[in-house]
């Protein structure tokens, strides 16, 4: 069984900052780094990190060798990512003196997929084989069906919720990672009991993992519901914790851990990456996790 990441690959431009900026205000910034980022590049090297081989598909631009080194250092294989002409994507992120975060996109070549790609890329894997994808390429609903028709297991982070979705068949989705804001943006619930009877209403066959910020996080299936609390430690920046989240429940999932003893692993690999600067940079090791786990 193998698994491929079809997702963004960024550069993150983050500004510290007292509070995000409003409408018609100008604001200082007290300090601004470079990071790599992008939601794909994160969940690739979570995956990696937690110890899964993983693939991943995608796109950059002409500055984009930084993220080709990043992902051969960390153990990623990007035989299947292209550089082309143009900008890579990136992203403008807001980080304020709460270690909350708020993020403007700009797609580049992570908006530059074609279906011979897909194809292309698909022709590598197989049924059984594990589809990885979040909302931030185009050509999502080419990718789902496509692979869905190969019987692949897709799994979807759909962040950003946007109109890209509504031409998704989200039925051909074996699980679902989302936080309370993209489920109450499918189910039209706020309440997140609500949200998952309306998820499973709607997808009965399919996993749902729902991530609640510092209320932390409840999973269901038809046949059990599971909730786990967070790790408290103190946030400096938040930014790739959900992407931290989804790698390691994937790979709990492919090492068929009980759903028990998967959320607690994933909480801890989380509050591990939220107590760091950065993207890829955040996001801990199995061996780091499994180490917290024993405090």
């Amino acid at each position: 069984m193998k698994v491929l990441n079809f997702g963004s690959l960024n550069y993150d431009y983050v500004y510290n900052v007292d509070h995000a900026v409003t409408p018609g205000e100008t604001l200082s910034s007290s300090n601004m780094e470079t990071f790599l980022g992008g939601k794909g590049l994160n969940q690739s090297i979570s995956l990696a990190r937690a110890g899964v081989p993983v693939f991943h598909a995608g796109m950059v631009g002409e500055e984009g060798g930084q993220i080709l080194e990043a992902c051969a250092k960390s153990g990623v294989n990007a035989e299947f990512v292209r550089q082309i002409p143009g900008k890579s994507g990136h992203a403008i992120i807001q980080l304020d003196k709460n270690a909350q975060n708020c993020i403007l996109l700009y797609g580049g070549s992570n908006r530059k997929i074609t279906k011979e790609f897909v194809d292309e890329v698909l022709s590598h894997f197989e049924k059984g084989d594990v589809l990885l994808l979040q909302n931030e390429i185009n050509e999502l609903d080419y990718i789902i069906d496509r692979a869905y028709e190969k019987g692949m297991q897709i799994a979807l982070n759909p962040s950003p919720f946007d109109s890209a979705l509504d031409a998704c068949d989200l039925k051909k989705v074996s699980i679902f990672l989302l936080n309370e804001i993209e489920g109450g943006q499918i189910s039209g619930e706020t309440d997140p009991e609500k949200i998952l009877d309306v998820m499973m209403g709607k997808f009965p066959d399919s996993r749902v993992v729902l991530t609640l910020g510092s209320d932390g996080v409840i999973y269901r299936d038809k046949n059990q519901t599971c909730k786990q609390g967070i790790f408290k430690v103190k946030a400096v920046d938040t930014t790739a914790a959900g992407d931290t989240f989804t790698g390691y429940f994937i790979a709990s999932i492919l090492a068929e851990m009980p759903i028990e003893e998967a959320l607690r692993m994933c909480a801890r690999a989380s509050s591990i990456t939220v107590s760091r600067m950065g993207a890829t940079d955040s996001i801990p090791t199995m061996d780091e996790v499994k180490e917290a786990l024993k405090g």
